[in-house]
């Protein structure tokens, strides 16, 4: 992000490391979020993702550089009543009932009043906390708990929102419930969510941090870094009917082509095939023209799986 851009974002993080002793948890880390934003922090377990969260919370401070939310230190006390935040532990107490605890994060967020009844209105509204409003979190399924702290998180109406793996723990059907909820607070609130998990990337968030060893390896939206990594089409894996000679000699006679990988596979064959652009229509009509049997095409890698892979060999 250019230095021209960053008296307009609502964060700023500049030259930021984190050091203890010896080992940095992350180290030189430079980005900007506009105010609105839904921004995913993707990375390896251990690449720095949860550091990075505490120093946005203002609960760490670096060890050299800054971070700023609205011009303000983030952990200055005017920054920090503009946040919420929920750590990959939700800070829960089982012994209340979930409006009471709501109450409760609500007041020591500084709410009084009908200002504290209203946003505790609000966020069992939002959350979809209403059936269980007057249940004990002792009680509640993993689900609940996480929609809990996310309500606490968003009780005083912070402006940015701070999610660290929200869905881990989760089944499929509350992932998705998850994934609605994460959605629906876009615009209203800009949100830093964390994940190890791609998929959750790619269907959630505007813009990707990628962190790699506690550095900012790519960001960028999701067509940006496929582009980065080679770009969608460029990379496929297509499998087929047919004799191996055939299969090989007609996809390297598709224009732009540049390597060919092919290998026998359940009974059929699979290539691998990578050139300088686009590579899917013109490839599918090479093998059928063959006499091929097309049986799938798709992707080597999706999305952001290139960019992830690349990191995990040193790539990057």
């Amino acid at each position: 992000m250019s230095a021209a851009l960053r008296p307009f974002a609502m964060i700023s993080v500049e030259g930021v490391s984190r050091w203890y002793g010896p080992h940095a948890a992350v180290r030189e880390l430079d980005f900007a979020i506009a105010e609105g934003e839904l921004v995913g922090l993707l990375g390896l377990n251990g690449a720095g993702k949860t550091t990075t969260l505490r120093l946005l919370a203002g609960l760490l401070r670096p060890t050299t550089g800054t971070v700023r939310l609205d011009g303000l230190d983030a952990d200055a006390p005017l920054a920090r009543a503009r946040i919420g935040f929920l750590p990959d532990r939700p800070p829960l107490a089982d012994e209340l009932r979930v409006r009471a605890y709501l109450r409760y994060a609500g007041e020591l967020r500084g709410r009084r009043g009908a200002a504290l009844e209203e946003g505790v209105a609000k966020v069992l509204g939002s959350c979809g906390l209403e059936a269980v409003a007057d249940e004990p979190i002792a009680t509640l399924s993993h689900g609940y708990r996480q929609r809990v702290g996310i309500a606490q998180a968003l009780v005083h109406a912070p402006r940015l929102l701070l999610l660290d793996e929200p869905i881990q723990g989760l089944d499929p059907m509350q992932i998705v419930e998850m994934r609605e909820l994460v959605r629906s607070l876009r615009g209203a609130h800009t949100v830093i969510l964390s994940t190890h998990i791609l998929g959750e990337i790619a269907r959630t968030c505007d813009r990707v941090l990628l962190l790699h060893e506690g550095r900012l390896a790519a960001e960028g939206t999701q067509a940006e870094l496929r582009a980065g990594a080679g770009g969608e089409g460029r990379a496929l894996v297509a499998r087929v009917r047919g004799e191996a000679a055939a299969a090989r000699a007609a996809a390297e006679a598709v224009p732009g082509v540049e390597a060919v990988e092919l290998e026998e596979e359940d009974g059929a064959l699979r290539l691998e095939v990578r050139g300088e652009r686009d590579l899917r229509e013109a490839l599918a009509a090479g093998l059928v023209g063959a006499g091929l049997g097309l049986l799938a095409l798709g992707p080597l890698r999706s999305e952001l799986e290139a960019v992830f892979h690349g990191l995990r060999g040193g790539d990057a």
